[in-house]
């Protein structure tokens, strides 16, 4: 019995050993959670007490999965924006400490889908799988990474392309009164896109249920969503949400414009921002300042377009460009959020409700329109035509606002208005409908010289088409070489203009604009 002894001991010092190790290796590690309370909610806020440590902007997580943005810290409780619905919420609900920042989905699995700004799935198509996640929040690209505006973003329209044209790294405001058509332009940009390598985010903020949905349909439609990632923060969402859609939307751009991409970012629209973000400050006792807006209303959309730009080649040389809609009462542009933005902006592009009611679609006002820095990086061959047409346009506005007043005008002066109206009525242009650069051109040169000023204004439509069907198929080559850039030169002025005499000629019976 002696003998068995030290085996035994053995065995049982071996199974302690092994028990010990055991209990070690499943010794549960002391986690360290800061855990508050909330004391009072509001539509779209809560106020919060007991998280000591909390920093700026940190995301914290509420009751049913609830998230909030730590935006008021304050020495006795935290101000929490609210992402999402809280009717359930009440006082005395755990509110706890993330660690992290608000972030969402960026990456190529991201085309063709609709999101919300914090990145759940709003199409039915199932989550997003395979992309990383960047904050929402990053800092604008510095000066010595940016390369200057240099090459054009087409948008497909006559108006804007000749006369308020926009770059590609460009910021191009878009404002007007409610209901004049700034969506439609943004949007024809998007679908102009197509083929280009121009990948589109839109970001929709504030906006109904329904013109979301008809936004959509649109895109469809017209075969955009296959470029295009689509953001949602609607009307019904939570104020949070809407104020932090264009920063996430902004992110997922960034992504494509590191990877060396041309992207196009349209906010519609930053009216519906900054009303959610005074609602938000006053709802957390923030002071009010001019028409009760915060005293940061300038930076949140500075912080935001500023991170629109074009980056140097060693650094990818990839574009961000950003059209901002902004929307106008009574046709005020000096108004505090327009006046901010314009002043943030690169140029605007005014809709005018008067051309809206006459029925000049695009209602661009070309007189209130302008482009810092697009003339830049407009091609050449544009700029053979658009000084002249500008100025032709002008002249004939301000003579058409003096003729109302008189019954008797001198034959320049009826001849000038002849050519005006035609001009106004070449640029206009039906939505879905893009134009080629080559096909714009033409046409805009044949106005420009009078080769419609022998028809009627009811028949300039179908000689526009004429000419551009018939320029595009006898001037093929002049076409490629204005589409890769090459400058204008007289011959080609020339033949472009004689091809469209002949079609004017032969449709309908008549040489030139001539009025002798």
């Amino acid at each position: 019995m002696a003998e068995a002894t030290p085996p035994l001991i053995a065995v049982l010092e071996d199974t302690f050993s092994l028990l010990r190790e055991a209990s070690e290796a499943r010794r549960p590690q002391i986690r360290i959670s800061e855990v508050g309370v909330v004391t009072s909610v509001s539509q779209g806020v809560a106020q919060a007490r007991g998280l000591p440590g909390v920093r700026a902007e940190e995301l914290l997580l509420l009751p049913d999965g609830l998230l909030g943005l730590a935006f008021n810290l304050d020495e006795d409780q935290v101000g929490i924006i609210l992402l999402g619905h809280g009717e359930s919420l009440r006082a005395g609900a755990e509110v706890r400490r993330t660690g992290r920042v608000l972030d969402v989905p960026v990456g190529e699995a991201l085309l063709g889908r609709v999101l919300s700004p914090v990145g759940i799935e709003l199409d039915g198509l199932g989550p997003v799988l395979g992309a990383d996640r960047w904050p929402v929040e990053r800092p604008a690209p510095p000066i010595m990474d940016r390369a200057p505006v240099s090459r054009p973003l087409q948008t497909g329209l006559k108006v804007v392309d000749a006369l308020v044209p926009i770059g590609r790294g460009q910021r191009e405001l878009i404002l007007g009164d409610r209901q004049t058509g700034k969506t439609a332009i943004a949007l024809d940009t998007v679908i102009n896109q197509k083929g280009r390598d121009v990948i589109c985010v839109y970001c929709l903020i504030g906006q109904r249920n329904a013109a979301a949905a008809k936004l959509l349909a649109d895109l469809r439609e017209n075969e955009a969503m296959p470029y295009t990632v689509v953001v949602v923060a609607s009307g019904d969402d939570a104020p949070g949400l809407q104020f932090v859609a264009p920063y996430a939307a902004t992110t997922i751009g960034e992504y494509f414009m590191e990877q060396g991409r041309d992207v196009l970012i349209v906010y519609d629209d930053l009216t519906a921002h900054a009303r959610a973000y005074r609602e938000l400050s006053l709802l957390l006792r923030r002071p009010p300042g001019r028409e009760a807006f915060p005293g940061d209303i300038f930076y949140i959309h500075s912080r935001l377009l500023e991170r629109s730009t074009h980056l140097r080649e060693e650094i990818g040389g990839g574009s961000l460009t950003a059209l901002p809609i902004i929307e106008t009462e009574a046709e005020s542009l000096s108004a505090y959020v327009p006046t901010n933005l314009i002043s943030i902006t690169d140029g605007q592009v005014y809709v005018s409700p008067d051309l809206f009611q006459k029925g000049v679609l695009p209602p661009v006002d070309v007189g209130e329109s302008v482009s810092r820095v697009g003339g830049q990086a407009q091609l050449p061959a544009y700029r053979a035509v658009t000084g002249e047409l500008r100025l032709t346009y002008s002249q004939f506005e301000e003579l058409e606002a003096f003729s109302r007043f008189g019954t008797r005008l001198e034959q320049e002066t009826r001849a000038t208005l002849e050519r005006g109206r035609r001009i106004r009525e070449v640029l206009k242009q039906p939505q879905y409908q893009p134009i080629a650069v080559a096909e714009q051109i033409a046409v805009l040169l044949a106005a420009n010289e009078g080769v419609f000023d022998g028809i009627s204004l009811s028949d300039v439509r179908e000689a526009e088409m004429a000419v551009r069907q018939e320029t595009a198929q006898r001037l093929v080559d002049l076409f490629q070489r204005i589409d890769a850039g090459e400058p204008l030169s007289q011959s080609d002025r020339e033949d472009l203009l004689e091809v469209a005499r002949e079609v004017v000629r032969r449709r309908f019976g008549t040489e030139d604009g001539s009025h002798d």
